[in-house]
């Protein structure tokens, strides 16, 4: 397989010359597609000049390039895919041979498991079949090949002593709306409509684990009692009330801390701010605080804090924890080398970038119900120069793998603020493959999954086992039910809403 060159222009005429085809753009071979885009870039051309016959020529040439450019950036997108899935197939090999199929097929993203299914059902019926025959197997039943099996989606899934009663997964999504670290009636509405709304598992918050550990003075905490007793009520509402798992996430912001709510323009504190903490002196932006490179007893102290919060998370009731190491946060800042640049045994390589991160993960596990599981959130790209690499996501999966972490919930990017992140469907997928194939661990994948059809694309190629959405949860509190009535899966109805059920079926 050969390196392909991938070409882009800025501008596609000059003058009286004109670019078209491969001159203009390149798309891997892997699509078949470089024929066609030039065929389309001449029909465009010829189109242009027929709308504007009287008009000046460089007019009608950047009514050419604008007609065609938008599409052929999404082709080549997928091209860059498509030739990605080829050039890390030896990670595929293990693969059996339906998964395997099912990922070529749709390595590029622009086919999904319901547009397979209408062009081959008998290929995804087996693909559907054998998903839901291992899924059952791990959970402790059997599905028959005969049964009609429901979509990957909707699939059960087990971590330790828990059951996932489906494959979707509200993501962890910070509401800003909390008085001194206590959460409200705001946050039993919102996360307690969306675990009635039929998903396998929903995570509160980024919840802090002091003070000075917040984001900003709205988020959420668990450090004093009253902390548990307004996270408790909610756990008792999603236990009492609906099928669905319910997951804490544990954060400590670091030097991106002090801040105001988002809609308050995001932006250092003027008034009421605290000192910050991270693995370097490195402020988060121009116009940020210096925090201060954290030493020894800094480390003690902020490892019993996440400690004493995972205790009161369990006292709780919660199910699940979420260790927080993305997204340019404290333990995330150990972790990328943009931001630690210690010359201790807490920075350097990737084993010592882990050191700190690690041990909060040990301590916490020490005191977690051994029935209990524990996933990591990670940053797998910083989307810059320099960031965490392809071999420091592996790296850090299968470290966490060995400590006995769970499940890798697999993000990406806020390490710095000039990140330069590919935007696209489901972008971020191919960082979870990566780590889920070649760590062997489990693995949450996140990163604009728009709907239920997409979520079973990812399933049934192998490349997560749990499928996280957040804006998706946001617009439609009722995600699962909605897609599980398209599909016509049977699943639990709240009884106070099964008037509607029919209804929803036949839409």
């Amino acid at each position: 397989w050969r390196t392909f060159p991938t070409v882009r222009n800025e501008r596609w005429f000059h003058g009286n010359v004109v670019l078209l085809g491969d001159a203009a753009h390149t798309a891997h071979f892997s699509i078949g597609s470089g024929t066609k885009l030039a065929m389309e870039d001449a029909i465009a051309l010829v189109e242009a000049f027929r709308q504007h016959r009287d008009g000046p020529l460089p007019r009608v040439l950047a009514d050419y390039e604008a007609s065609r450019k938008a599409e052929v950036g999404r082709l080549q997108t997928a091209a860059e895919t498509s030739l990605a899935w080829f050039e890390n197939s030896a990670r595929l090999v293990d693969l059996d041979p339906l998964t395997f199929t099912f990922s070529l097929l749709t390595r590029s993203k622009r086919i999904t498991y319901d547009n397979l299914r209408r062009r081959d059902p008998s290929l995804v019926e087996r693909v559907t079949t054998r998903f839901a025959g291992e899924a059952g197997r791990a959970a402790g039943s059997f599905v028959s090949a005969g049964s009609n099996p429901a979509p990957p989606a909707f699939q059960p899934f087990p971590l330790r002593g828990l059951t996932l009663a489906n494959r979707i997964v509200v993501s962890p999504m910070c509401q800003y709306s909390c008085d001194d670290g206590t959460i409200s009636d705001w946050h039993l509405v919102h996360l307690g409509s969306r675990a009635i709304g039929g998903a396998g598992l929903v995570f509160g918050e980024a919840t802090h684990v002091a003070a000075d550990a917040r984001i900003s003075p709205g988020c959420a905490g668990m450090y004093k009692p009253e902390h548990v007793a307004a996270w408790k009520r909610v756990v008792d509402f999603v236990h009492r009330h609906s099928g669905a798992k319910i997951g804490l996430q544990l954060a400590h912001a670091g030097r991106k801390g002090s801040a105001t709510r988002p809609w308050e323009g995001d932006i250092p504190l003027r008034e009421g701010g605290w000192p910050l903490l991270a693995a370097s002196a490195i402020p988060f932006d121009e116009g940020w605080p210096t925090p201060r490179a954290m030493d020894h007893a800094d480390m003690d102290r902020v490892r019993f804090q996440f400690v004493r919060a995972a205790l009161m998370a369990h006292e709780a009731g919660f199910d699940m924890l979420e260790l927080h190491m993305a997204h340019g946060y404290l333990l995330a800042s150990f972790i990328s080398p943009l931001t630690n640049w210690r010359e201790d045994e807490y920075g350097g390589a990737i084993d010592n970038r882990m050191r700190l991160p690690l041990e909060v993960f040990d301590g916490v596990r020490a005191v977690w119900p051994q029935e209990k599981p524990i996933s990591v959130r990670i940053s797998a790209t910083d989307w810059a120069k320099g960031g965490t690499s392809s071999a420091d996501r592996v790296a850090i999966g299968r470290r966490l793998k060995a400590r006995g972490c769970d499940i890798v919930s697999v993000s990406g990017g806020s390490t710095v603020p000039d990140q330069r992140p590919v935007y696209g469907r489901m972008f971020q997928v191919p960082f979870s493959e990566e780590i889920r194939l070649e760590a062997g661990i489990p693995t949450m994948t996140v990163g604009n999954v728009q709907d239920a059809d997409q979520a079973n694309t990812i399933l049934a190629a192998g490349r997560a086992d749990l499928v996280v959405l957040a804006r998706g949860h946001l617009a439609d509190p009722y995600f699962t039910l909605h897609a599980a009535a398209a599909y016509g899966v049977d699943v639990p109805w709240p009884v106070q809403y099964l008037a509607a059920r029919p209804a929803s079926r036949k839409g």
